[in-house]
């Protein structure tokens, strides 16, 4: 019989903190599942499109930085254990598309955003505030955000050029593990977010896109 282990205030806080560095440090977040661009052919691309796909990747990359802190936010003041767990567990699978997203920027020659900090930041403030209104909110928050995460790689797969199989794969598994994650929140009780408020999320995504795209 197992029994669950309890984490002081000063445990969450530390495991947080090494949470934070290895979604920032780079490659230290280790994939569970290998990238599915390995079984992709390599393909040279030239010098617009290379520079575009890692813009586009640079942009997914910061939004899997973003869904990781989401996630620590929500679990560090989720009041049920089960939300907690299921948190935890989302941000353990986002780390695979952190992961793809940052080799594939570094196959392309580029780098992820020097931004990254501060959207790690703010996104961290906003789920941990969520999880303070109540579960259910938190919940539907990520439901929410990962409707939006959907939208841009819908938009990020009719840029990527035919011949970048690379690309193309790692975003169509991203975009199935997503659309999951949001289902997954919907049915585990989140609040479905009215249309004026994903509007301004919208908003506030193109905000992260525009100035993680180049920079």
């Amino acid at each position: 019989m197992t029994t669950e282990r309890h984490y002081s205030p000063v445990d969450r806080l530390l495991l947080q903190a090494d949470a934070a560095l290895r979604t920032l440090l780079p490659f230290s977040g280790q994939p569970y599942r290998p990238s599915p661009g390995l079984t992709q052919p390599d393909v040279e691309l030239n010098a617009d499109d290379t520079r575009h796909v890692a813009g586009l990747m640079r942009v997914n990359h910061t939004g899997e930085v973003c869904a990781q802190a989401l996630y620590q936010g929500q679990a560090l003041t989720a009041k049920l254990p089960h939300v907690r767990k299921a948190m935890e567990h989302a941000a353990e699978e986002e780390i695979d598309h952190l992961a793809w997203c940052e080799q594939r920027i570094r196959e392309l020659g580029s780098h992820p955003s020097i931004l990254n900090p501060v959207f790690y930041g703010l996104s961290f403030g906003v789920g941990a505030v969520a999880g303070l209104i109540s579960d259910k909110v938190s919940l539907g928050f990520v439901a929410a955000t990962e409707d939006q995460v959907c939208k841009h790689l819908d938009d990020h797969l009719t840029q990527i050029p035919v011949e970048d199989e690379k690309s193309r794969a790692i975003l169509e598994q991203m975009l199935s593990d997503e659309a999951q994650h949001s289902a997954s929140a919907l049915d585990a009780g989140g609040y479905r977010f009215p249309r004026p408020v994903k509007f301004g999320m919208s908003l506030l995504s193109k905000v992260m896109t525009k100035s993680t795209y180049r920079i």
